[in-house]
């Protein structure tokens, strides 16, 4: 199955991957793991608990895995201006030397 998903982090293509992700997915480039917040279509920092579906249980940590029933993963979720600079350089570093 073809999809335009990358990794919420480093960009990386996940096409191999299929869907839905399952939560212990990671992104074969940097480690992400994908089944988070961050990589969801619901995922909005400007509404409470930066969740837009209203009846999900709150998620502390937004860059973990969680259990939520309502995760779609958005093909949006990478924003590469969103990343530190030492978040950036490693992302880098990994893409070009190929960590598995």
């Amino acid at each position: 199955m073809s999809h335009s998903l990358r990794c919420w982090k480093c960009g990386a293509s996940l096409a191999e991957l299929s869907l839905p992700l399952r939560r212990t997915d990671e992104c074969r480039v940097c480690r992400a793991e994908l089944h988070v917040c961050l990589m969801c279509e619901f995922y909005d920092t400007s509404v409470a608990k930066s969740c837009r579906e209203t009846i999900a249980e709150e998620v502390k940590d937004k860059q973990r895995a969680n259990f939520c029933d309502y995760f779609r993963p958005s093909d949006h979720a990478y924003r590469p201006g969103d990343l530190s600079a030492a978040d950036k350089a490693k992302a880098e570093l990994e893409a070009l030397f190929g960590r598995k």
